[in-house]
């Protein structure tokens, strides 16, 4: 990858970064350093991204926990390496239960929406695989943030205030009492700038890396959640933690004009992404500031989209395989249905979420996309008692419709909306990238992979550049980035646009490529307090 630093399109705060020993890039500064420290320390890209997710969980609580769901994709001695340590539905519960209490969906918070936690287990399965220093050394940076505090950063801080009065409202007093125990500050929501601290959680941490996740899964931690499960009318039992264990996958991909674009096979919607980059490929892109650039690649993502969230599940229930999918001839019936005008496809509505990422490469040519989640913030706002561990609500998004194949299930994983991406090259690796933030991050993936290969943007002008993202029907909203003219000639095209009040909604991102030469060069988000440490 040939990139000119000094050619800047777009406005930013920070440079495009270069090393050659390491690199660690993340939405937060202390989890981006703490990963730094680990590989100064002899570790490796995976016990650096193990480490920033571990601390992710501590100094961004607003996004990831330590009951939340994680994926990965690792370059490790010449090869991709998939990880999907996303958890099932509890073997308790089925769609008919849901329906006969009254819900026509799966309730956003409380015990419905809660699957087995894999965040645990990613950490445990990648240092034991392809670590080189034991857990404990690389979890105790976070154990150290759990248990002396940090200052509660700007963006975390407003995250925390927009859900601090959610949940009690949401699931009553008495489920969401532990959850405003953990995250209060002399009993009200901290604030910008305030340490804040949980002993529970440094404990929790200190066994997970001393068991290598088993406690989490079968034994004292597990026994713990699921008493407080049983206690207050939960589904998650011990049998459901104790049968859990993380899978191997392999990447699945499209080529993008001569880069292969990886991402996780579902239940993830990964593929959303590749289809719509299998369906742009078709188009000459020769610049990226034209109403035409804009409106194909929305079309593109809108068709992904919608195909996306009719077949993807559980791969175990899918009628169709990620392969159809992904097919050149159904990628050009596809393209063909683009035009001139928005069209309005039959999808579900795009909603936000809690989402961290992580990007790590080392000396030795390792590299790490990391994701981790919790979904919509804190999660469902259930709080294990005297644990630390809030517990994710990614069930929302399985379907309670009869006869749909992301219906919920015992034992079925859900529809999920994290994506670790990867680029490579002629079978060598470019790199690691993300996008967090729900539905938004398959767009995020499409804009990041043509900035970088249609428009030649360096890491950090990927990043900078103004974003689209689609909202349903045929409205979309854009940064105030984007020109005046390419807006007024969407509209006139149909399109709904909005501009974008809040970058938070737009995803925050970032990237390490590596050079033919060696050396790394990494962006972070300007939309957060995105961090690349280096060594």
């Amino acid at each position: 990858m040939n990139f000119d630093p000094t050619l800047y399109r777009y406005p930013s705060r920070r440079n495009v970064l270069y090393a050659e020993k390491g690199m660690v890039a993340t939405g937060s500064p202390l989890a981006a350093q703490a990963g730094a420290a680990i590989l100064r320390a002899g570790g490796n890209a995976v016990d650096a991204a193990v480490a920033a997710a571990a601390c992710l969980t501590v100094v961004e609580p607003t996004s990831n926990g330590v009951g939340g769901d994680a994926f990965a994709l690792l370059w490790v001695k010449d090869k991709l390496h998939g990880l999907n340590a996303s958890g099932p539905a509890p073997i308790k519960i089925n769609a008919q239960e849901l329906r006969n209490k009254g819900h026509t969906v799966v309730p956003k918070y409380g015990w419905e929406p809660v699957t087995v936690p894999g965040a645990p287990s990613a950490w445990a399965e990648l240092s034991a695989r392809f670590g080189r220093l034991p857990l404990e050394r690389v979890l105790q940076p976070a154990v150290d943030y759990a248990r002396y505090g940090y200052p509660v950063g700007v963006n975390v801080g407003k995250l925390w205030k927009q859900s601090y009065g959610i949940y009690r409202e949401a699931i009553g007093e008495e489920l969401s009492n532990n959850w405003y125990e953990m995250f209060s500050v002399c009993g009200r929501c901290p604030v910008i700038g305030e340490k804040w601290r949980c002993e529970a959680l440094a404990q929790t941490l200190e066994e997970i890396a001393a068991t290598y996740a088993e406690s989490f899964y079968r034994g004292a931690l597990a026994e713990r959640i699921a008493a407080f499960s049983e206690q207050t009318g939960g589904y998650l039992s011990l049998d459901d933690l104790a049968l859990y264990r993380p899978e191997w996958v392999e990447p699945i991909s499209v080529n993008y004009r001569g880069y292969d674009v990886y991402e996780i096979p579902p239940n993830g919607h990964g593929v959303s992404a590749l289809m719509a980059l299998n369906i742009i490929r078709g188009f000459d892109f020769r610049e990226r500031e034209t109403a035409e650039t804009y409106h194909r690649q929305i079309e593109a993502m809108k068709l992904a989209f919608t195909d996306a969230k009719k077949y993807v599940a559980d791969p175990r229930s899918m009628r169709i395989t990620a392969a159809d999918l992904l097919s050149d001839a159904y990628a050009e019936e596809r393209r063909r249905s683009i035009g001139k005008e928005a069209m309005v496809p039959a999808a579900g509505q795009p909603q936000g979420s809690g989402t961290v990422y992580i990007a790590a490469a080392d000396g030795d040519g390792n590299m790490v996309s990391y994701i981790q989640s919790n979904y919509m913030g804190f999660g469902s706002g259930l709080v294990v008692p005297d644990t630390g561990i809030s517990l994710h609500n990614r069930g929302n998004n399985f379907e309670l419709g009869e006869g749909h194949d992301n219906v919920i299930a015992p034992g079925k994983k859900p529809y999920h909306t994290i994506i670790p991406g990867f680029l490579a090259k002629d079978g060598k690796a470019v790199g690691p990238f993300g996008v967090m933030g729900g539905f938004m991050q398959p767009q995020g993936h499409v804009q990041v992979v043509s900035n970088t290969v249609d428009f030649n943007m360096n890491p950090q002008e990927c990043l900078d550049a103004p974003r689209w993202q689609w909202l349903g029907g045929r409205r979309i909203e854009v940064e105030p980035g984007v020109p005046g003219h390419i807006i007024q000639e969407l509209a006139r095209r149909g399109h709904e646009v909005s501009i974008c009040v809040d970058s938070g909604h737009m995803g925050r991102g970032e990237i390490i490529w590596r050079a033919q030469n060696g050396v790394l060069c990494g962006g972070t988000e300007p939309r957060t307090d995105g961090t690349v440490a280096v060594c």
